[in-house]
């Protein structure tokens, strides 16, 4: 899911449950205008997707992983602005249809997304 600066969704897309969310990272990423700066967590640190976030002319706060060998350095206080989606996502979960995943069929599941996503905006 991708967030402005408030807080608001903007883009999502779905994956099969075993699939790896860096693996749509790309793909999102340039489906959209290009941000000034992509916040993610340690999940998203790869140096693939992070050159070409830097390619693309965007800031990158994404912190290391531990098992790196030379850590990359992040700006910390940045980071911080990553708890405006946990919040986002939170605010979804209020949809106990969204949280429990009642719909089975994705494109039922989407358009309940898309749906609690227009209700996130007008409150």
């Amino acid at each position: 899911m991708i967030a402005d600066a408030l807080g608001n969704p903007l883009s999502f897309t779905m994956t099969r449950c075993e699939q790896a969310d860096i693996s749509q990272a790309k793909p999102v990423l340039e489906s959209m205008a290009t941000p000034q700066t992509v916040i993610a967590d340690k999940a998203y640190d790869a140096d693939a997707l992070v050159v070409a976030i830097q390619q693309a002319g965007s800031g990158v706060v994404i912190p290391p992983r531990k098992h790196r060998l030379a850590p990359r350095t992040y700006d910390a206080q940045r980071y911080r602005a990553r708890h405006l989606i946990e919040n986002l996502f939170a605010r979804l979960k209020q949809f106990r249809r969204l949280a429990t995943r009642y719909d089975k069929l994705d494109e039922h599941f989407a358009a309940f997304v898309i749906l609690a996503s227009i209700c996130v905006w007008m409150a």
